[in-house]
């Protein structure tokens, strides 16, 4: 079993990236593989709504959310980290999201997910509400906590004074294990995902 870690801050070892690692060691102590993956700090080129991914199969810029839809199609659960920016997802994340979710479907559907967020002080809970709304549109079963998946600090060396926070990440990662093994045990017995209807797609007019 193996997890991803997306690490969604420019900076690559940062706050962000100390939640992540938290979650990963309690991964890794449940017996659960982790790899974190960092979006980088180069500009994320947001979905231009233009259908290609239909008849491709991928988003057809070819760049480093396509390389993450593909590890995430081995993968076999997911927790997404942000730094906090104006109450949300900074925009490379959340751009970033948008094209894995929408040209990647499939590689994420009935997954296991989970979101974190660091913040130096607010601003937290609205982000993670914004992050967890990509899982609750894909049938993707939303691991929880002791508390919401935050932590606090201006620097990693302040994440790192952040008990609670860090206790949240821990249990965050036992809890990831424990579904995960909880869907390989059903798998063996047969248990397999429900079948979903998906004929209808209306809007307010029709």
């Amino acid at each position: 079993m193996k997890v991803l870690l997306l690490n969604g801050s420019p900076r690559e070892k940062g706050c962000t990236y100390t939640a992540l690692t938290e979650v990963g060691k309690a991964l890794s102590e449940c017996g659960v593989e982790s790899e974190v993956v960092w979006i980088g700090n180069d500009a994320v080129a947001g979905c231009i709504a233009c259908g290609a991914c239909a008849s491709l199969g991928h988003c057809f810029m070819e760049d480093r959310v396509c390389d993450f839809v593909e590890k995430a199609r081995s993968a076999d659960g997911f927790i997404f980290g942000s730094p906090v920016y104006y109450s949300a997802p900074n925009g490379s994340v959340i751009a970033f999201l948008d094209r894995a979710f929408y040209s990647g479907k499939s590689a994420f559907e009935g997954k296991p997910a989970a979101c974190v967020t660091s913040c130096r002080r607010g601003g937290a809970s609205s982000t993670f509400d914004f992050m967890n709304k990509f899982f609750g549109i894909n049938s993707m079963p939303v691991v929880s906590s002791t508390y919401w998946n935050q932590v606090h600090g201006n620097t990693p060396a302040e994440v790192l004074q952040d008990t609670e926070g860090l206790q949240t990440m821990r249990n965050l990662g036992r809890n990831m294990a424990w579904l995960l093994k909880c869907i390989e045990a059903g798998r063996a017995v047969g248990v397999k995902l429900p079948e979903k209807e998906c004929d209808f797609r209306t809007n307010f007019i029709r």
